[in-house]
C-alpha cells in the first residue's frame, strides 16, 4: 500500500469512527466530519484514479455496503428463502422474492457480513455446495413464477474447506452456472465488492453484468495467483495489475456492460449515494430485459458468454 492510500484509509477511518459516534450519542459532529470528507476528495480528484491494488483495497474497505445493505436500502417487501432441500442453509448465499425499486424480483446475495460475528457466520461471503444449490432452487421458482433475477456478487471464492469438496463444491457450482445460463427470465447481477473466481461465476450468469466503479473481478484473488505464481501472497500488488480484475478493465475487455459510479473516495463514504447508483442502473438494465421473449433471454444471454475472449485462428 502507497503513502497515499495510508494517508486515505486513515482520514476514512476517521470519518467513519465519527459518523458512528454520532448515530450512536445523536450528537451533531458535521462540522467535524464535514471538513474530513472534502480532505478525503480533494486528495482523491488530486492524486488521479486509484491503481488496481488500491481499487482492491477499496473493495474491501471496512464498512463497504454488502448485498443487504443494498436491499435494505432499495427493496421491499424482501422475504429470505432457506435451504437448499438436500443438506442444509448456507449464511453465506441468501435470496428470495422482493420488489426491487417497486419491481417483483428474485434475490440471489453472496452475503460477507457487516461486523466480526456476522463474517464469521457468512464465511466472508464464502458459500459451501448448499449454498449454490439453493440457488438454483431459488432460480427454478423464479422461472415458474416469472420473476427476474437480480444477483449482487460480492465473494473472494467459494469455501475452499474439506466439508465443502467432500459434498461436491464444483459439481454445485457447475449446476449453478448451467441452470443460470438456460433461464428463461430476465438476469441482472452486480459486483458490488469482491467477484473472486468460480465462486462468483455461479451466481454471475447474466444478461447483463454490471460492476462497481471500486469493485473487482476475476478468476483468481490477487493473494491466490500471488501464491501460485511466486509463491509469495505479498506479492499480490503485483497479480493485481497482471490480472487486470478492475472495473475499467472489464469494461474495456467486454466482461461487464457498464461500471456504476461510486462517491469519491469509495461507497463506503457514501452508502445512500452508492445504494442510488446501483439501483438506477440495476433498474434501467431491467426495464430493457423484461421488454424480450424468454427465447431471446435464453439465447441473448448464451451468445454473451460464448463471445467472450480473444483468439486467433490458423
Amino acid at each position: 500500500m502507497t503513502g497515499r492510500s495510508e494517508a486515505l484509509r486513515e482520514l476514512e477511518d476517521r470519518v467513519r469512527d465519527l459518523e458512528a459516534t454520532a448515530k450512536r450519542t445523536g450528537q451533531n459532529l458535521d462540522a467535524s466530519i464535514l471538513p474530513l470528507k472534502l480532505e478525503v476528495r480533494r486528495l482523491r480528484e488530486a492524486s488521479g484514479p486509484p491503481s488496481r491494488w488500491e481499487r482492491v483495497a477499496l473493495a474491501r474497505a471496512p464498512g463497504r455496503p454488502t448485498a443487504l445493505d443494498y436491499v435494505d436500502q432499495l427493496c421491499t417487501g424482501f422475504t429470505e428463502l432457506h435451504g437448499d432441500r438436500r443438506f442444509g442453509d448456507d449464511p453465506a448465499l441468501i435470496g428470495g422474492p422482493a420488489r426491487w425499486m417497486g419491481v417483483p424480483v428474485m434475490l440471489l446475495l453472496q452475503q460477507k457480513g457487516r461486523d466480526t460475528k456476522t463474517k464469521i457466520k457468512r464465511r466472508f461471503g464464502s458459500a459451501n455446495p448448499e449454498g449454490y444449490r439453493k440457488a438454483v432452487r431459488l432460480m427454478d421458482l423464479a422461472e415458474k413464477f416469472g420473476l427476474p433475477v437480480v444477483a449482487l456478487v460480492d465473494t473472494q471464492g467459494a469455501y475452499p474447506g474439506l466439508e465443502a469438496e467432500e459434498r461436491g463444491q464444483g459439481w454445485a457450482i457447475a449446476e449453478s452456472i448451467r441452470r443460470m445460463l438456460n433461464l428463461r427470465v430476465p438476469v441482472v447481477c452486480a459486483v458490488i465488492g469482491e467477484g473472486g473466481s468460480g465462486g462468483a461465476l455461479a451466481v454471475a450468469v447474466g444478461n447483463r453484468v454490471l460492476i462497481q466503479e471500486n469493485a473487482w473481478y476475476s478468476v483468481i484473488s490477487p493473494e491466490g495467483a500471488a501464491s501460485i505464481i511466486w509463491k509469495d501472497a505479498s506479492k499480490a500488488s503485483l497479480a493485481a495489475e497482471a490480472l487486470k480484475l478492475t472495473a475499467p478493465d472489464l469494461l474495456e475487455l467486454g466482461i461487464v456492460e457498464e461500471v456504476i459510479p461510486e462517491p469519491v473516495g469509495g461507497a463506503h463514504l457514501n452508502p445512500e449515494e452508492a445504494a442510488a447508483a446501483v439501483g438506477e442502473a440495476v433498474s434501467r438494465h431491467l426495464a430493457e430485459l423484461m421488454a424480450l421473449s424468454p427465447q431471446e433471454l435464453k439465447r441473448g444471454r448464451a451468445a454473451r458468454f460464448r463471445a467472450l475472449g480473444a483468439f486467433t485462428e490458423s
